[in-house]
C-alpha cells in the first residue's frame, strides 16, 4: 500500500516537531511508525550510531526536539521518558566499516540495523535526511531536517546522540589527550593538535582527510 504524507506541512511552521506525519500515516492504516536518525557522520574518530524509535501515541514525551537543540540535562530527562514507553533500538557501524563503504553508506547501515532491532516491525519508517537507506525493505519516507519535524525522528536523534556520546567518553578514557569526552570525535583544534602530537588511534577514521594526511603525508 502506498502512503502519502505531503499533507503534513503545518509542522514546518512550528518551533517543535509534532506528531503530524505519524498521525497522517495512522489515518492511512499504519499502526507502527518508526522514526530513525543517525549521529556521527562528521567526526574523524569513533563509530556512527543510529536509533529507531516507535513512540506510544498515548505517551509522547513533552519537549522532544532535534538533539542538537537540547541541553545534555534535557536530553537525559527525555531519554528516560522515551525508554519508559517506546520501542527503541540502537545500532552502529564501525570505523572500519566507514572506511570500507564510506560514511553515508555506513550511516545508512547503522539505520538499517537499528530498524531491524526493533521489537515490532514498523508499518512505515520516517527517515531523517533526503535518502532512504537502500536495504531498508519497508515502506519509508525521507524527511529533510526530520528531527525538527517529526517527534519520532527527534526521539531517535536523542537516543542516538546520548548512546554515541557515552561510547566516545569510554574511548576517551582508553585514549586520553584527544578530548573525545568533550568533542565526541569531531575535528576540533584540540583534537587535530592531539592527532599531530600523539598519532592515529585504532578508532580514527583513516579515510577522513586529517587522519589520512597524518598516515600518508605526515601532515594535516
Amino acid at each position: 500500500m502506498a502512503h502519502h504524507i505531503e499533507r503534513a506541512y503545518s509542522n514546518t511552521m512550528t518551533q517543535l516537531p509534532t506528531y503530524d506525519y505519524e498521525r497522517i500515516l495512522q489515518e492511512q492504516g499504519c499502526q507502527w511508525i518508526a522514526g530513525v536518525d543517525e549521529v556521527g557522520r562528521g567526526p574523524i574518530s569513533g563509530p556512527v550510531f543510529a536509533a529507531a524509535v516507535i513512540l506510544d501515541p498515548k505517551h509522547i514525551p513533552i519537549g522532544l526536539n532535534d538533539s542538537k537543540k537540547l541541553s545534555a540535562k534535557k536530553r537525559d530527562a527525555l531519554l528516560e521518558s522515551i525508554l519508559a514507553h517506546a520501542d527503541v533500538s540502537v545500532a552502529s557501524a564501525s570505523e572500519r566499516e566507514i572506511e570500507q563503504i564510506n560514511i553515508l553508506r555506513a550511516a545508512h547501515l547503522a539505520m538499517e540495523r537499528a530498524v531491524a532491532g526493533l521489537r515490532q516491525t514498523p508499518d512505515h519508517v520516517l527517515v531523517d535526511g533526503n535518502i532512504i537507506p537502500r536495504n531498508l525493505e519497508l515502506p519509508a519516507t525521507a524527511l529533510v531536517k526530520g528531527d525538527s519535524l517529526s517527534v519520532s525522528i527527534a526521539a531517535a536523534s536523542i537516543v542516538a546522540k546520548i548512546r554515541r556520546d557515552m561510547v566516545m567518553c569510554d574511548l576517551a578514557q582508553q585514549f586520553p589527550g584527544y578530548g573525545w569526552e568533550k568533542n565526541a570525535g569531531y575535528p576540533t583544534a584540540q583534537h587535530l593538535k592531539a592527532l599531530q602530537d600523539f598519532g592515529v588511534t585504532p578508532h580514527h577514521r583513516r579515510t577522513f582527510k586529517p587522519v589520512h594526511n597524518i598516515l600518508y603525508q605526515g601532515k594535516i
